[in-house]
């Protein structure tokens, strides 16, 4: 009967280990957040370097850079190879101190702290006045932004 107990025991052990693994690292838009491994890593894989990066620390310690709105993942592997972190890494806006303001079909979303300032957000759309138009610059054009960003980094790192 023992044994039962703790084979079941192992069992909801390694069903909720599991599902920790396969959940997702929401990571903010221009915002860091820090993942710390179980055991030293040697290699640090981000599947898609335009949406998130990836900063080492030290062996256990990764800072994850959300650069882009979207989904990659990161994976990490220790000095045999085997697989220590496999997670997917949201990138995604802030809702903090954020409002959004519906007139019809369109939103307006404001960022405000203490005071509301306008942040256009991925889908929304321009109404034909332009209004979009001139806060949209900043947002449509971060890929190509964050592309130049890296590409300078690697210009200035010593080889």
């Amino acid at each position: 009967m023992r044994r039962l107990f703790g084979l079941l025991a192992a069992l909801s052990a390694l069903a909720i280990s599991g599902s920790a693994a396969a959940q997702g690292l929401p990571v903010r838009i221009d915002q860091a957040t820090r993942v710390t491994l179980s055991a030293p890593a040697r290699d640090v894989v981000i599947g898609n370097p335009s949406v998130a990066d990836v900063t080492i620390i030290d062996g256990r310690n990764l800072l994850v850079m959300g650069k882009a709105y979207g989904v990659t993942n990161l994976v990490v592997l220790d000095a045999r190879g085997r697989t220590i972190l496999d997670r997917q890494i949201i990138v995604s806006a802030s809702d903090d101190g954020r409002v959004s303001f519906y007139r019809g079909p369109d939103v307006y979303n404001y960022a405000c702290s203490p005071r509301c300032e306008r942040t256009p957000m991925p889908g929304e759309r321009d109404t034909g006045q332009g209004v979009y138009g001139q806060w949209a610059g900043p947002y449509t054009d971060y890929p190509e932004r964050a592309r130049g960003a890296a590409a300078a980094a690697k210009e200035d790192s010593p080889e």
